[in-house]
């Protein structure tokens, strides 16, 4: 229970420096740093397929784009328009009625005990791919065609075309 406690915090605590961070770059990394708490969350609750995904798309994939666009839009102090007090004190009164329900979502709040799982089992991958091919064989394939077809699609209208003067 402890190591849950432990990545709840890393959890929170990296989330606030994504919100609180001046470098988009830093905060960009620091979103990276909370989806991976994210991934050990989910092997803690024996969904290996969602940490495995959660890992792959969107630490893989989505965060480095977005790494990749701050980069590339080079933002800096002399681009970044300036707010005016109106705007900042409709963020303050946001940020304080989004204190206050979660202040009232806390108080109704109510503790229980652990949920007990009838089926251990239940997330892991070796069972997902059962299901996936006995059960829902024909979507999956139906979804593998459309994406080889999308992919095939992408390629072609990305290839350049060779003109012959």
């Amino acid at each position: 229970m402890t190591v849950f406690y432990l990545v709840a915090f890393l959890s929170i605590f990296f989330a606030l420096m994504t919100i609180f961070t001046k470098n988009p770059v830093h905060s960009v990394l620091y979103l990276v740093i909370t989806f991976f708490t994210f991934t050990i969350h989910y092997i803690l609750l024996n969904a290996q397929f969602l940490a495995v995904v959660n890992f792959i798309v969107y630490m893989g994939a989505i965060m480095v784009l977005f790494l990749f666009v701050l980069m590339l839009l080079n933002l800096n102090k002399d681009t970044e328009p300036m707010k005016s007090n109106l705007v900042k004190m409709m963020g303050v009164i946001a940020g304080c009625c989004l204190v206050v329900v979660l202040f009232g979502a806390f108080r109704v709040f109510d503790l229980s005990n652990p949920l007990i799982v009838k089926d251990p089992d239940i997330g892991l991958v070796k069972n997902l791919g059962k299901v996936l091919f006995k059960e829902f064989l024909l979507p999956f394939e139906l979804s593998s065609i459309l994406l080889l077809t999308a992919m095939i699609g992408a390629v072609l209208l990305a290839k350049k075309e060779t003109r012959k003067v």
